[in-house]
């Protein structure tokens, strides 16, 4: 939910109420909501109340005297990624069902691009009613989505169908809705990110300059897109944010390979964005090395090519895809690594481009593909280079 931005319309039933904590619910999980109430609706609970927990000021009228402020209905509505009505009067559904438009609500629905959620409460009789019946079947051939009322007890004393769901159940429905949306719902991706740490003694190492920031932006937004992410990183500052990234620490180039050849099977798109030491001390001091005042020297060994090695046992519905940071000849670099290791595409940044590799928050990337595809980006964020390095990979994870 977090990011997605809510139109929610709260009508006059005394289910009202449960709108506070729905608000709340979806607030707390990073959603933007924007409650617009009808006349009625204020009767059950006061606009301060949802301003509040919303964050938002709530509208209602077309103008706010107040404030002299037009709510413009097409604006709201074209702003959304969804419009919950919850809860939804018997006389509100009727009106959505034939297409009358007396309030900001009814006027945000008919303009609205997105997907509408209906969350409907009323007495037992009322929801039975055959014309109450026939609303919701219309408003379903129109493509509304519906929350279907609870069995329980009703504010008349009676007790059957007619209670809105509860907010948690809603809530839930509305994230299954997302998620099953999203490009990547179902897809399992892996993303390496930062440096490695070759020990020299226990307190010095061999490492690079990377940050870490390009893989983890791009296992944030292989998560947003609806993927279920595990990130291996070396030492770094970051944190995740998306619920949905698992994340395996490691220090050394040794323990990345082992935690990759653990994990990287499992997964429909692989993403070795780490900058992983190609070279390691031949041991490790167990103490402190005391500097002297003759030279010291250092026996490096060749690390393993996770990457070369992941290459060698790809599965056949598996995208592999490599990082390649260069600074001389650097498209027949890339090109050379990208069949050397059996990759399905490479990332290739160049260290001779201002504002790009290790240490900015921004990177110029071009991504080369075995079948000779080329796309070229200019520099951007390294949050929207991770959003058109998984836009150009998602449709390779449809084949």
């Amino acid at each position: 939910m977090k990011g997605k931005k809510i139109v929610l319309g709260v009508t006059g039933s005394i289910a009202a109420y449960k709108s506070a904590l729905l608000v709340r619910l979806l607030v707390k999980a990073g959603a933007e909501v924007k409650v617009v109430m009808t006349s009625s609706a204020k009767d059950f609970i006061t606009p301060l109340t949802l301003s509040t927990l919303s964050k938002h000021p709530v509208h209602s009228d077309y103008f706010e005297a107040s404030t002299g402020n037009w709510n413009n209905h097409v604006e709201l509505g074209l702003w959304a990624d969804m419009m919950l009505i919850a809860p939804a009067s018997a006389n509100t559904l009727a009106k959505m069902a034939n297409g009358i438009c007396d309030n900001l609500l009814l006027a945000i629905y008919l303009s609205a691009k997105c997907p509408v959620v209906i969350a409907p409460a009323m007495d037992l009789d009322m929801w039975k009613h055959p014309s109450t019946q026939r609303n919701i079947q219309q408003l379903k051939k129109d493509g509304v989505h519906l929350i279907a009322p609870a069995d329980g007890e009703l504010a008349s004393g009676l007790s059957g169908e007619g209670r809105m769901e509860e907010p948690e159940v809603i809530y839930s429905q509305l994230e299954n809705f997302f998620s099953h949306q999203l490009p990547l719902a179902g897809k399992k991706v892996m993303v390496t990110a930062g440096p490695t740490h070759e020990a020299i003694d226990p307190v010095r190492f061999i490492g690079n300059r990377s940050s870490g920031k390009m893989g983890f932006a791009i296992a944030e937004e292989a998560a947003r897109k609806g993927a279920d992410v595990v990130l291996i990183s070396g030492p770094t500052t970051l944190h995740t944010i998306h619920p949905n990234i698992r994340r395996i620490e490691v220090e050394s180039a040794s323990q990345m390979y082992q935690a990759c050849v653990a994990e990287a099977s499992k997964n429909d798109l692989v993403i070795m964005a780490a900058a992983v030491a190609d070279y390691r001390p031949d041991h490790a001091e167990e103490s402190k090395i005391k500097k002297k005042n003759n030279s010291l020297q250092l026996s490096l060994v060749p690390t393993t090519d996770i990457l070369s090695e992941l290459g060698k046992v790809k599965p056949s519905r598996q995208v592999l895809v490599g990082f390649a940071l260069e600074t001389d000849d650097e498209a027949e670099n890339a090109k050379l690594k990208l069949s050397k290791k059996n990759l399905d595409y490479i990332v290739l940044n160049s260290l001779r481009d201002a504002g790009a590799g290790f240490g900015h928050d921004t990177n110029k990337i071009s991504i080369l593909g075995k079948d000779g595809t080329v796309a070229d980006y200019p520099l951007k964020a390294k949050n929207q280079v991770a959003g058109d390095i998984i836009n150009f990979l998602i449709p390779s994870l449809k084949k």
